[in-house]
């Protein structure tokens, strides 16, 4: 790789993608760019990105692809392949898998990469779109250490990066963040419709609490939005249950039983199955609401 900064392929553009290849142009990275929605793409053309017609046009000739998409199964499709990614990718460059995947999927990935002469980490990244847009992630990064620090001014940008171990460590560390997460998410919202079933004001219950044992991010930015009613997705539910499930079979894999995570991602589901598929993780406070109306009138009946 060149001593000057790395030009960039950069596969998934969407909510969390676009900022961050926004801020990887505006740190002075030459980046091309592709997403499966054209038009979420072309809106970063304003910020001198150049818009690719195709995934593995947006991987050629360059030295690093950082790769967003939305799940495992549409990295392989898109990576994958012939005509993917990986094939488009010039000998010595490296893929950096920032998705949220299965730990098995990255290493199929660093295998497949590995035979073809290319560099590979998997480096999934917690913050939601507020620490995209404002270069705040958490970026836990699977693979070889030297690069990890290799990339380092590559990730700066984006926020702060820890190397976990080798490939597939960066999938452990986000499925260990998303079910911290996710937990938090639920804590906070039925602790505020206990709030609000009991006659207090869940925000002033929620500001009381800040400062205290309970505060954490999630009451800060989700517990915010709970009290708002504002459920624009910034994580959408849909990945949510995503990653919880995914933790869940290789929690199993591995012999382990994970009650919290299981009631969890029972309740994430059940968000997903009645509409709120692309309402933000913080509406499980509207799953929770629905579940105990319907609770209550099975009562009343």
């Amino acid at each position: 790789m060149s001593a000057a900064l790395p030009s960039i392929g950069f596969i998934g553009t969407g909510i969390m993608g676009g900022h961050m290849a926004r801020r990887l142009s505006e740190a002075g990275f030459r980046l091309r760019a592709w997403n499966r929605t054209a038009e979420k793409a072309e809106a970063l053309a304003n910020h001198g990105i150049e818009i690719a017609a195709s995934a593995s046009a947006a991987a050629a000739g360059v030295e690093v692809v950082i790769c967003m998409l939305s799940s495992g199964p549409v990295c392989d499709a898109v990576l994958g392949g012939r005509d993917g990614v990986i094939a488009a990718m010039r000998t010595g460059a490296t893929l950096v898998v920032m998705s949220s995947i299965p730990v098995e999927t990255a290493r199929a990935q660093a295998d497949a990469c590995a035979r073809r002469g290319l560099g590979y980490l998997d480096a999934p990244v917690s913050g939601g779109e507020r620490g995209a847009r404002d270069g705040t992630l958490a970026i836990m990064a699977g693979g070889e250490a030297g690069t990890v620090e290799e990339l380092a001014p590559l990730f700066a940008p984006l926020g702060r990066t820890t190397h976990v171990g080798p490939a597939g460590s960066g999938q452990l560390a986000k499925l260990a963040n998303q079910l911290i997460v996710a937990s938090n998410i639920c804590a906070v919202a039925e602790a505020l419709l206990l709030a609000e079933r009991g006659g207090a004001d869940p925000a002033r219950v929620r500001e009381a609490l800040l400062g205290g044992f309970a505060d954490s991010t999630v009451l800060r930015q989700h517990g915010e939005r709970m009290v708002r009613g504002d459920f624009t997705p910034g994580g959408p539910a849909k990945y949510q249950v995503k990653d919880t499930s995914t933790a869940l079979r290789l929690a199993r894999s591995l012999g382990l039983s994970l009650p919290i995570a299981d009631a969890v991602d029972r309740l994430f589901q059940n968000l997903v199955d009645h509409g709120g598929a692309d309402m933000d993780h913080s509406a499980v406070l509207v799953e929770l609401r629905r579940a105990n109306r319907s609770a209550e009138t099975a009562l009343d009946a």
